[in-house]
């Protein structure tokens, strides 16, 4: 199936659904492909365990990731870490 990028966004629970079921939903803009919806393969699902894994081993050799900053130290980390 192919959508305008206008139309997927209008449209898009009933695009994800589709493409869940196995059915190709390609994207486009003015007339040119942009991107694909595809079915989320078996692999794609552990990628929050994974994440959770890396988490808890950087907590062991580093301690708990800003446990001693408040809100507002973190957020300006964060800021400085964009720049």
């Amino acid at each position: 199936m192919m959508a305008t990028l206008r139309e997927s966004k209008a449209r898009l629970s009933e695009l994800v659904e589709r493409a869940s079921r196995g059915e190709e939903v390609l994207i486009t803009v003015r007339g040119q492909p942009k991107a694909r919806l595809t079915r989320a393969g078996a692999a794609d699902a552990p990628l929050g365990a994974a994440w959770a894994r890396q988490l808890r081993a950087l907590q062991r050799t580093e301690g708990a990731p800003g446990a001693k900053l408040s809100i507002e130290q973190i957020l300006a980390e964060d800021r400085e870490d964009r720049t």
